[in-house]
């Protein structure tokens, strides 16, 4: 593991800095995940990674007992929590956020510019981050398919949630840029809960957990570098604004998961989040992102080699 080589997220950074930044990261993401593929909404990388996993199926050696209670559920929890087992809890919970997740791209990506039409360095990186979210959706469905769940829908959320994720994006650089880094934040912890929880629930299946795991990594390799960019965005107020901003996102975010108060601590996510300066991050994960040069302590001021 990492030990003090870098600084809070909520570390302050100068403009310099910031510009600086938002070129290395450029520089950063073209070697990560390749080409960009506009009209899939996809990258080649991103999308050779996943083929690999499909070509290589993994499946549990003891199928879900009663898959009908995932499908009842996963879209709206109807059943007591209490009742479900673990696995059902954990998979629902994984449907859910990505949901959220894809829902979200989904609306963003049709306010921002394609790549042919972006001018600004920001934009052509908010492109490629969006493509790369929309491989993470990809990642998550593996998931639910490598635990036998073949029939998943992707289904929009209400009426009033599309409405709402619809109208964000369109809001200027100055108020959403926060609540954006906020989320990307609550990805990352949401990832390291969900990576230990592997361990408890599939202790039977150990080909399926290093499988999970595996998929699981490729998602939050991207995360980690999408926490680095989005703080980029923001300025010495932004930050601050951003600290007080964790506690209420996480809360009222996993309240529309149900299934994650089950078998997480929301509580110690918020802690982690106001907490994160990637220290507690695996070396191998730090070595494929990307992290601020601000956020760095003077021994780890390296540059990302693609």
């Amino acid at each position: 593991m990492t030990k003090t080589k870098y600084r809070s997220v909520f570390t302050d950074a100068t403009d310099q800095q910031r510009c600086e930044n938002f070129e290395d990261y450029w520089r950063f993401t073209q070697g990560h995940s390749g080409e960009l593929l506009e009209e899939e909404q996809d990258l080649s990388k991103k999308r050779t990674t996943l083929k690999k996993f499909q070509q290589h199926p993994v499946r549990l050696k003891t199928p879900i007992a009663n898959p009908d209670s995932f499908y009842r559920n996963y879209v709206e929890l109807v059943d007591d929590p209490k009742t479900l087992e673990p696995l059902i809890l954990l998979l629902c919970a994984i449907y859910k956020f990505a949901r959220h997740e894809w829902v979200g791209i989904k609306a963003a990506w049709d306010v921002t510019p394609d790549m042919a039409h972006c001018v600004a360095l920001e934009d052509k990186i908010s492109r490629v981050h969006l493509a790369e979210e929309f491989c993470h959706v990809r990642l998550f469905d593996e998931m639910l398919k490598t635990c036998g769940l073949e029939q998943v829908k992707w289904v929009p959320l209400s009426p009033f949630k599309e409405k709402v994720y619809e109208q964000f994006p369109k809001l200027p650089g100055f108020i959403i840029d926060t609540p954006a880094f906020v989320t990307e934040l609550m990805g990352v912890t949401f990832y390291c809960h969900l990576y230990r929880l592997f361990d408890e629930i599939l202790v039977d299946e150990p080909e399926v957990r290093d499988r999970l795991k595996a998929l699981l990594d490729e998602i939050t390799i991207d995360e980690i570098a999408h926490v680095g960019q989005r703080r980029n965005f923001i300025g010495p107020l932004g930050i601050r604004v951003a600290q007080s901003l964790v506690k209420p996102l996480y809360t009222n975010f996993f309240k529309d998961i149900p299934e994650v108060a089950e078998i997480m601590d929301v509580k110690q996510m918020i802690r982690d989040g106001l907490a994160f300066d990637f220290n507690q991050l695996p070396d191998y994960m730090i070595e494929r992102s990307w992290i601020p040069s601000y956020c760095k302590t003077p021994s780890e001021s390296q540059q990302y080699q693609a």
